[in-house]
């Protein structure tokens, strides 16, 4: 694939990771808990979970414009790289959480290998979008 089409591409789909990010970012806030409860135990609670959706919302605000799209798209791959303990937690919890059900287990184990597509995803933004 030619360069050009690669810059067009990671352009296009940063504008996708914008708004993933942006939508996980507000959802820190309007409902903490959730995320408070899957933060790894040596970490603070909310103060971890409000850290991380602001992170999510200054990446995404940095994907919409191309001069920060580069280094928001390697700081999304650093982001999703270091929830992944967070995800873990969660999959680890439920399967062992009497209440929880079946489906709850599945989906939670089966989200922790999408990190690694979201890695990637935010590393081919950050490598092949446009220059400033």
């Amino acid at each position: 694939m030619r360069r050009r089409e690669r810059i067009r591409r990671a352009d296009r789909t940063a504008s996708l990771l914008a708004v993933i990010l942006g939508g996980a970012g507000v959802t820190h806030f309007l409902r903490p808990r959730g995320y408070d409860r899957i933060v790894p135990d040596p970490l603070p609670p909310r103060l971890t979970t409000v850290a991380s959706g602001v992170a999510e919302l200054g990446i995404a605000a940095g994907l919409a414009f191309p001069a920060t799209r580069r280094t928001s798209g390697w700081a999304a791959a650093a982001l999703f790289a270091a929830v992944f303990p967070a995800n873990l937690k969660m999959a680890n919890d439920l399967l062992d959480h009497p209440r929880s059900n079946r489906v709850m287990r599945l989906v939670s184990v089966l989200r922790l290998p999408l990190q690694v597509p979201l890695v990637l995803w935010g590393l081919r933004v950050g490598r092949h979008a446009s220059k400033p």
